[in-house]
C-alpha cells in the first residue's frame, strides 16, 4: 500500500469512528491533496552513480528524511545514521497532548520502524566530531569515518539556566512544559483543572532560539479557551512573558495575534528572561530588560505568583557541536553553539563536506518540522553536487511554518521566509491567512501527522 493510500485510510478511520464528519473528511483530503501535489518532489530521475561514505548524526525528522531521500537518489548508497533513540516522536503533536486533543501514544512510533531500509543504524550518542579527520566518535560504539556528514543532532535543553526546577521535577509546583513527551502528558490534566477552578496563569517562552516558537502561545490560548468552554474566564488571570521585543515578529500575522491577546485580556511583558521557579511557593522570577529612549538599558526583577505555569527551557546546540569546532564563533548565533551553516546552501562554512539542517543549524529561521521539509530537497541536491564535484546551486529561502492554535477548532497558520514575508501554501493561499482558519485546524490535527510519518520520513514529501 502506498503512503498516500495509508494517509487516506487513516482519514477514513477517523470518519468511521466519528472523529471527523464526511464533510470534514472531504475538506481534509482536498487540502492535503493540494499540499502533497506541491510538496512532493518530482519523480526521482536516474540515480547518481557517485559513491561516498555518508554519516548522518541524528535520527529525528531531518536525519531520517534525509536518509530516505538519499536512498532514492543514489545507486550504491553507503549511509550510516547515529542516533540513540528508542522512540521517534512527532513533536508538533506535543502541544495537542498538552491541550487534551491527542493521547500520549498518538505521537510516536518505534524508531526501528522509522529507519529506512538500506541504512546502517548505530544506536548510540555522538560525543565528538573530528572534522579535519572526517571522523565521528560515539559513546559506546567506537569511531566512524565519513566522506560526507549530515549534521542534524537537534537541540539541547539547558536546564542549568533556570533555578529551582530540573528535568526530573517537571510538574512540581504545577509548573509544566510541553517541550517534552512526559511534560506534555502532565500539562493537560493540570490545565484542565486550572481552567475549571480559576486562578493566575503564567506563561513564557525563552530568550534563546528554540523549537516551535509558537508552542508557548498555543498553550496559553488553549488554556483560555478551556476556561471559555467552562464559563470561567472571569475566574482566570493569564499573563504572558516573552524573551523577545514583540509577541511575534512576522508582520503579516502579528496584528491578529496581538488582537487575540487583547480580546482575551492577556497582558504581554516583553524582553523577559525566566531566571527561577520556586515550586514550593509557586512563584516565578523574571529579569526584564528595559531600553530607554536614549538607548540606555537597565534590568529589573519581576516576581510573580501563579497557580498554573507553562514555561520553556533555554535551548542550545548539543555540547559536542561546539567542542568539535562546528559552531559559530561570532555573532548572535555563537553564544548557544549553533552550527555554522550557510543559510542558503546549508553547507558548513568551514568544512564543505558537512551539510547541516534542522534544529541545530545556525540559520536565521524558525526551528520547525515545516522548515525541515523545505530544507531537505536543498540539502540533498547540494550534497549530491558536492559528491559529484559540481558547484552547489540549490538555495533555501528560509521558509518556515508555525500553526498557532488560537482555540479549539481554529489555527493561525503562519508561513514565512527569511525576510519575514508571508509564503502562504496553496490551497491556504485562497483564504485570508492573516486570520485564524478552521481548515488550518483540520490540517494541523488530522493531516500533518500522517503526512509526517507516511510521507516525509519516507522521502516522499
Amino acid at each position: 500500500m502506498s503512503a498516500e493510500s495509508k494517509f487516506e485510510k487513516e482519514m477514513e478511520r477517523l470518519q468511521r469512528e466519528g472523529v471527523i464528519t464526511r464533510t470534514q473528511f472531504l475538506q481534509i483530503m482536498a487540502a492535503a491533496g493540494a499540499f502533497l501535489a506541491l510538496g512532493t518532489d518530482k519523480a526521482y530521475a536516474a540515480k547518481s552513480s557517485v559513491r561516498a561514505k555518508i554519516v548522518i548524526v541524528g535520527g529525528g525528522a531531518a536525519g531520517i528524511s534525509m536518509a530516505s531521500r538519499l536512498l532514492r537518489k543514489l545507486q550504491s548508497p553507503d549511509i550510516t545514521i547515529i542516533d540513540p533513540s528508542d522512540k521517534h516522536f512527532y513533536q508538533p503533536g506535543f502541544t495537542l497532548i498538552g491541550g487534551g486533543v491527542y493521547g500520549k501514544d498518538d505521537v510516536w512510533r518505534p524508531q526501528e520502524e522509522c529507519m529506512p531500509s538500506g541504512v546502517k543504524w548505530v544506536k548510540d550518542k555522538v560525543t565528538l566530531v573530528h572534522p579535519t579527520l572526517n571522523k565521528v566518535e560515539t559513546e559506546k560504539s567506537g569511531s566512524f569515518d565519513y566522506d560526507f556528514m549530515v549534521l542534524v543532532p537537534g537541540v539541547k535543553y539547558d536546564w542549568s539556566r533556570i533555578e529551582g526546577i530540573t528535568y526530573k521535577t517537571i510538574g512540581e509546583g504545577n509548573a509544566h512544559t510541553i517541550y517534552d513527551w512526559r511534560g506534555a502528558q502532565m500539562t493537560w490534566p493540570a490545565m484542565k483543572e486550572f481552567a475549571e477552578k480559576g486562578g493566575r496563569g503564567v506563561f513564557c517562552d525563552t530568550y534563546t532560539k528554540h523549537k516551535c516558537g509558537g508552542a508557548p502561545k498555543k498553550i496559553c490560548l488553549l488554556t483560555w479557551d478551556n476556561a471559555r468552554k467552562n464559563g470561567t474566564t472571569d475566574k482566570i488571570d493569564l499573563h504572558y512573558y516573552t524573551g523577545s521585543k514583540s509577541l511575534y515578529n512576522v508582520p503579516h500575522f502579528t496584528p491578529r495575534l496581538e488582537e487575540i491577546y487583547r480580546e482575551r485580556n492577556i497582558p504581554v511583558d516583553m524582553n523577559c528572561k525566566l531566571k527561577a521557579i520556586d515550586t514550593h511557593d509557586k512563584k516565578a522570577y523574571f529579569e526584564q530588560t528595559i531600553t530607554a529612549a536614549d538607548g540606555t538599558k537597565t534590568t529589573r526583577e519581576i516576581g510573580t505568583e501563579y497557580d498554573f505555569m507553562h514555561f520553556l527551557v533555554p535551548q542550545c546546540a548539543p555540547d559536542f557541536v561546539r567542542e568539535s569546532g562546528l559552531s559559530w564563533t561570532e555573532g548572535s548565533l555563537a553564544a548557544d553553539g549553533w552550527a555554522m551553516i550557510d543559510q542558503e546552501t546549508l553547507i558548513h562554512k568551514t568544512y564543505p563536506n558537512i551539510i547541516g539542517l534542522g534544529d541545530c543549524a545556525g540559520i536565521p529561521t524558525s526551528k520547525t518540522s515545516a522548515a525541515v521539509r523545505k530544507q531537505l530537497p536543498i540539502a540533498v541536491e547540494n550534497l549530491l553536487a558536492l559528491m559529484e564535484g559540481r558547484t552547489p546551486e540549490a538555495i533555501y529561502n528560509g521558509y518556515a511554518a508555525c500553526p498557532i492554535v488560537t482555540e479549539y477548532g481554529k489555527v493561525l497558520m503562519c508561513e514565512f521566509d527569511y525576510k519575514k514575508e508571508p509564503q502562504i501554501t496553496f490551497p491556504l493561499s485562497l483564504l485570508d491567512m492573516s486570520k485564524e482558519q478552521w481548515v488550518a485546524w483540520l490540517l494541523k490535527v488530522y493531516a500533518l501527522k500522517p503526512i509526517y510519518f507516511e510521507l516525509m520520513l519516507r522521502g516522499l514529501y
